[in-house]
């Protein structure tokens, strides 16, 4: 039996007899606890024969300060078991060991952390997706930017999401650049449409993916993983807008290399980007060696 509510009372035990100990003079046991919980209670998916699946990547947005006690293999272990007990203690199940990645985030103080959840690509092909919940007509761009919204890129930095429009690849004029040759000049685009960030793929060579599978526009929710021809991107959110039900998900019947995740429709979706003649010849390049 599915008992979620007891998911915070149980982590909090834990981390009371687990956690504390090894993390001495940080006061971080009331902001570990509630974020653990959420982390984890906002990224279950529900497989097809029912069995409510836990998250198993967790990635924690530290000050650097105190990266190095977060670091340190005790309290990773220590994370992991606390994890695991918990979800496992009110009827969660875990596809693998959760995985614990730290990074860190130069404006935090000592005592902030941010806890991001995600699935491992490869543990989601039976799992069922949700629908996207009702949001409120005639908000089409930035006037409802996504509050908190950011991203970890492979696992090291953290990119804040604060415009309406982020245009993500090579190029130096991108909002995001990411200098990796696996990354086209203008690969994929973020866009704040209806209090969300929807993905859009530019017609890159290499593909956009969400949690495993290939996309051309999709909706965003915390602890995605995003793939740029496999450069890994995380989402991640602050006190995101509540998502769908559990009890109402369904069957998930994409065909292969079709993602049918829920999308934003917009009138127009193409986007006018100006040619970099600077890189035309480096581009032509390594166009020829993909």
């Amino acid at each position: 039996m599915l008992k979620l509510d007891q998911l915070e009372a149980t982590i909090q035990k834990l981390v009371e007899d687990h956690l504390v100990g090894i993390l001495p003079g940080i006061k971080l046991e009331d902001r570990i606890i509630q974020r653990l919980a959420t982390a984890v209670r906002e990224n279950i998916v529900l497989q097809k024969d029912d069995m409510v699946i836990a998250p198993n990547l967790f990635t924690l947005i530290v000050s650097p300060q105190t990266s190095s006690m977060w670091e340190e293999r005790s309290t990773i272990e220590a994370l992991k078991n606390i994890i695991m007990t918990a979800g496992r203690d009110v009827g969660l199940k875990f596809e693998t060991q959760p995985t614990i990645t730290i990074t860190t985030d130069e404006t935090f103080s000592a005592e902030e952390i941010k806890v991001v959840a995600s699935h491992d690509p490869e543990s989601m092909a039976d799992t069922q997706g949700t629908s996207m919940p009702e949001t409120p007509e005639g908000d089409e761009g930035g006037e409802n930017i996504p509050a908190s919204a950011f991203l970890i890129i492979e696992g090291v930095k953290v990119h804040p999401l604060t415009e309406p429009v982020v245009n993500i690849g090579r190029r130096l004029e991108n909002q995001l650049v990411i200098d990796d040759p696996r990354v086209s000049r203008n690969h994929a685009q973020l866009r704040a449409i209806k209090g969300r960030f929807v993905l859009f793929d530019l017609n890159s060579t290499g593909g956009t993916f969400v949690n495993g599978q290939r996309t051309s526009q999709t909706v965003l929710y915390p602890g995605d993983v995003i793939s740029l021809a496999g450069v890994a991107l995380i989402f991640g959110q602050d006190n995101p807008p509540p998502g769908p039900d559990l009890a109402h998900t369904s069957p998930l019947e994409s065909e292969p290399g079709t993602s049918e995740r829920p999308t934003a429709i917009l009138e127009k979706t193409t986007v006018d980007l100006k040619d970099d003649k600077k890189r035309d010849t480096v581009d032509k390049k390594n166009q020829s060696n993909r």
